[in-house]
């Protein structure tokens, strides 16, 4: 491996800021502790990487992984030891079950302590393993550097996601040469990047034998910066795509070749062609239960082909039939070529029958909503959002009905576009993670749409935008309920709303005024587009809006558990009670 020799003893504390200007690094977010000091005094007298203190450990790991998600590149987190780093595992584990590139560094007790329980001592390499692609503890000042190395090396190759490095004190004062990797080579670690030849060959084969085709995308599409060659896939064979929750703008919502997104409150048409098709290419994606809905009745009539570089996924939920290892980007690349130099073609008619079968279920129009309510309809203020940016913005959302209605109403056409915490669900999310994409992209409109349950989880990074002046646009849905929680209890447990009822909600105009923000109460149908326009045109200024929503209003469509892809639940019509209107 080439080394970075630089003649100059340095601390630990001073390599590790040393490193991370050698990676690149722009931004840390983080909170400092008497176990990190070193390493904050270190970054305190160096100005090429910027600090974000933020209000909370678990704003530090949210706001590292949106600025991950929007950029492609490595989030970074700084904390202390105990509280510190187990206030970072939410975060955490949320990076890691979406693969997200994290280097998360965390201050320790000094070695002779370990293991005596002292003060703010946890097993932060214990906690921390079961959610992070790896973790290090470092005992020596000389492994330091090397260790940084390893952890980015990690971090952002292969399947990303996050990695911990635990630092004792003691290392962090402690000197030695500053020694810096160029290139780093793990014997056991070395992801397969090219899709196998043969295998290759015979996908390219199957999925022009289709008659029936779907190519289904997920996460890894945006994760590997795939986007074109999967335009360029999809365009060649004129075949429909779908996406999943984390991969929405890999492949353009406005292009009629789309589907919709899949899976649990994915379209008509995108569940049935899944249900119904003969040859599945799964490109990126992991088969998880909010898309296989009940994997007895998943795709019955399909050969599968799946393209993942983690091997571990293959056939892990759903049996792969033909499998390819590999990049999806150069996969896709490798396959498109394959088609192009087939002697075989699509079956046209098949396709052009397969096409119309689409249109029909596309014209049930599943997204349906009222449109002339009294109240304000969520769906009405998300459609509108995407008319007011041109569906140019960065949208990061929380967890729940408003999440679902951001990925059903806005389009995205572009990737790194939609930031949200898919794998984990985890609420709180979007406002640190919006301030993570601002930082990223200062001149761009990022927008948070988040429910009054969600919000409150990380409010007090308000204060953290109020110091560094980030202009964020926050869409509050308030229905005065836990969203989710309440449309679930509502249909599996016969309206029993067992503490889903928001019932000591602050003011939140108010409270973003006290933080320094714009604050906005919007009561009338309308007065969204007008109270949109003037938050948006507002370039320097930190607004919330607050809509206040219909509460009756349910996520639609939706598979219920233990139901398949044909078997979903559509709005009702004015009359009907909940679940009525099933198609089948």
């Amino acid at each position: 491996m080439g080394l970075s020799q630089v003649n100059v003893e340095l601390t630990g504390a001073e390599i590790v800021c040393r490193c991370l200007q050698d990676e690149g690094v722009e931004y840390i977010f983080g909170y400092p502790g008497g176990a990190a000091l070193h390493i904050y005094d270190a970054v305190f007298r160096q100005d090429k990487v910027k600090h974000i203190l933020v209000r909370h450990e678990q704003g530090a790991a949210h706001a590292a992984d949106g600025y991950a998600r929007a950029t492609g590149k490595p989030g970074v987190v700084l904390v202390t030891s105990g509280p510190g780093i187990t206030n970072t595992v939410t975060g955490i584990a949320t990076a890691h079950l979406d693969s997200i590139p994290m280097v998360v560094i965390s201050g320790q007790v000094p070695s002779h302590l370990i293991g005596d329980d002292a003060f703010q001592e946890v097993d932060a390499v214990g906690i921390t393993r079961p959610c992070v692609k790896h973790n290090f503890l470092v005992r020596d000042v000389k492994d330091l550097a090397m260790t940084i190395k390893k952890a980015f090396y990690i971090a952002t190759t292969g399947r990303p996601g996050p990695v911990h490095i635990d630092i004792p004190k003691d290392v962090t004062a402690n000197k030695t040469a500053y020694v810096y990797p160029k290139t780093v080579n793990l014997r056991s670690y070395n992801p397969v990047t090219r899709g196998h030849a043969r295998q290759v060959k015979k996908a390219a084969e199957l999925i022009l034998s289709a008659k029936r085709p779907m190519i289904y995308t997920g996460g890894g599409i945006i994760l590997c910066n795939a986007s074109e060659p999967l335009r360029e896939f999809v365009r060649t064979l004129g075949y429909p795509c779908t996406n999943t929750l984390m991969g929405l703008g890999a492949y353009p919502a406005t292009d009629p070749l789309f589907v919709g997104m899949l899976g649990m409150h994915g379209t008509y048409e995108a569940n049935m062609a899944m249900h119904e098709c003969d040859v599945l290419i799964a490109i990126g994606a992991r088969f998880d239960d909010r898309i296989t809905g009940d994997l007895n009745k998943f795709c019955p009539y399909a050969r599968i082909i799946h393209v993942d570089i983690d091997p571990s996924q293959i056939s892990k939920n759903v049996l792969t039939h033909l499998p390819i290892v590999g990049d999806a980007g150069k996969v896709m690349v490798e396959l498109t070529a394959a088609i192009k130099a087939s002697d075989r073609t699509p079956d046209k008619d098949a396709i052009k029958a397969w096409w119309k079968q689409i249109q029909a279920w596309r014209a049930v129009d599943c997204l349906a909503y009222n449109r002339k309510s009294k109240v304000i309809k969520p769906q009405h203020v998300l459609e509108t959002l995407y008319e007011v940016t041109d569906g140019d913005a960065f949208v990061t959302s929380d967890v729940g009905q408003h999440q679902m209605w951001a990925a059903q109403f806005y389009k995205f056409d572009k990737p790194r576009r939609w930031i949200n915490s898919g794998g984990l669900g985890t609420m709180g999310f979007g406002l640190p993670a919006a301030m993570g994409v601002q930082f990223a992209y200062p001149d761009s409109t990022v927008v948070c749409v988040t429910g009054e349950a969600s919000i409150l989880m990380c409010i007090q990074e308000l204060s953290t935008c109020k110091q560094y002046d980030l202009p964020l646009k926050i869409i509050n849905l308030n229905n005065r309920y836990m969203g989710m929680v309440r449309q679930w209890q509502e249909f599996f447990y016969d309206r029993r709303y067992s503490h889903s009822y928001m019932d000591a909600l602050p003011d939140f105009k108010k409270l973003a005024e006290a933080y320094g923000h714009v604050g906005m109460t919007i009561e009338k149908p309308g007065d969204v587009e007008g109270a949109l326009r003037e938050s948006i045109g507002m370039k320097d200024k930190l607004v919330f809006m607050d809509f206040i929503t219909d509460q009756t209003e349910n996520v639609y469509p939706m598979i219920a558990a233990g139901s398949g892809h044909h078997e979903m639940h559509l709005a009702p019509s004015p009359g009907e009670a909940p679940q009525e209107r099933e198609l089948a």
